[in-house]
């Protein structure tokens, strides 16, 4: 599939991924890795487990930039497979793992220029407040990137 570029390429590919999420969450791998991630927590700790579904994607699944000048999306199974992938990988994953346990998810595209988009980032609400997840940099849940010019919303 050929995306456009700009802000259109932007919309777009948050609407493929959030299509991606909404399979990748029904998946038997990706439920049974939230499960067990979470087992251990007490009943109804729902901050714990967002915290332990971004903990393991920011540090268990590694950082890899896409091939140079094409932009590629991986399944959430491929992604637990392969233990890797950029921003948009990582965040499909955090998302499926998160929707497969009942936790809303949205996706935020940013840039740090005006009208530009350069990353992306899941946020899930906890009560009623919408906590960002980073999972390129080892940042605690919540933290949110610095000098933020363009923001771009797609709820899952």
């Amino acid at each position: 599939m050929s995306l456009p570029s700009g802000r259109e390429g932007t919309r777009k590919t948050l609407i493929l991924m959030r299509r991606l999420v909404r399979e990748g969450k029904k998946s038997p791998r990706v439920r049974q890795t939230a499960v067990e991630l979470t087992r251990n927590l007490r009943q109804k700790d729902w901050r714990g487990e967002v915290v332990a579904l971004h903990n393991f994607v920011r540090d268990r699944v590694r950082y890899i930039r896409d091939i140079k000048g094409v932009e590629t999306l991986h399944t959430p199974d491929r992604v637990l497979e392969n233990e890797q992938g950029d921003c948009d990988d990582k965040s499909l994953l955090l998302a499926s793992l998160l929707e497969s346990i009942g936790h809303p998810t949205r996706f935020i595209a940013v840039g740090f220029q005006p009208g530009k988009f350069s990353h992306v980032l899941v946020e899930t609400k906890i009560g009623d407040k919408w906590v960002a997840l980073e999972t390129t940099e080892n940042v605690p849940a919540g933290w949110r990137p610095p000098n933020v010019a363009s923001t771009m919303i797609v709820h899952n």
